[in-house]
């Protein structure tokens, strides 16, 4: 495939790497020294494009693509405010559009445990639900976007918690996600029920980028063709 990588930090460097190695052409780049390169011309060069950026860029990014019939991979976070504007431009121009705020195929898994560790906790209402995540010292949104789906998820099966605080204590409706940010960690979720009796933890630790690159690419091979706005969990099957 032509990939056009929209962000060339640790990401885009790591897919560059295993698309390269898989025989796919990178026929543009563009990081923060070359913005003004990202053009309708130079966009409509790529089959498709992989978009880790920040999130001040993410949405025009994305809307370039539609607008050029471009599919879009994006893994950038903290602009989801939009995304419903993103689904709608998608729809207009016959597009395709995969959002996964975590490409790692064990963490999407990691996500399906989550939600059925949830509606298996429901009942129980003497179990105190909370989160940690913890992230290298670049990352700049805190919680993360893992975090945040976790978040939603256990929102959606525990009647009793209506939203989520980014703090060690939190109101009796809010699910408390407390975030750390340590050294060159990959992404370290945990989720925790505890009661005066025992304590429930489930936790997915990444050991390296190369987990979120693959998956990422992986989702770059499996739209080609595709209409519509895409999830992770529609590529692996789990929506169950």
């Amino acid at each position: 495939m032509r990939i056009a990588l929209l962000g060339y930090g640790k990401m885009g460097k790591a897919i560059e790497k295993l698309a390269l190695a898989a025989g796919d052409e990178i026929v543009l780049k563009i990081g923060s020294t070359n913005l003004a390169d990202l053009t309708p011309e130079s966009i409509s060069k790529a089959d498709v494009a992989i978009e880790f950026s920040r999130p001040e860029s993410a949405f025009e990014n994305i809307v370039l693509c539609l607008e050029n019939g471009v599919p879009v991979i994006s893994g950038t976070t903290a602009w989801l405010d939009r995304l419903d504007e993103a689904k709608t431009l998608c729809e207009k121009y016959e597009g395709a559009l995969f959002y996964a705020s975590n490409f790692s195929i064990g963490v999407n898994i990691f996500f399906a445990l989550n939600r059925t560790l949830a509606k298996l906790m429901a009942p129980h209402k003497n179990y105190k639900a909370s989160m940690e995540e913890i992230h290298h010292i670049h990352k700049l949104d805190a919680p993360s976007g893992t975090a945040i789906t976790l978040a939603e998820g256990i929102i959606e099966e525990l009647p009793e918690k209506t939203d989520w605080r980014n703090e060690t204590q939190a109101l009796p409706h809010e699910l408390a996600i407390v975030s750390k940010r340590e050294g060159e960690v990959p992404g370290t979720h945990e989720v925790v029920y505890e009661s005066a009796i025992d304590t429930i933890t489930i936790r997915h630790e990444a050991h390296s980028r190369e987990g979120f690159a693959r998956g990422a690419l992986q989702a770059a091979y499996w739209i080609k063709g595709k209409v519509g706005y895409y999830e992770m969990s529609d590529m692996l099957g789990l929506n169950f």
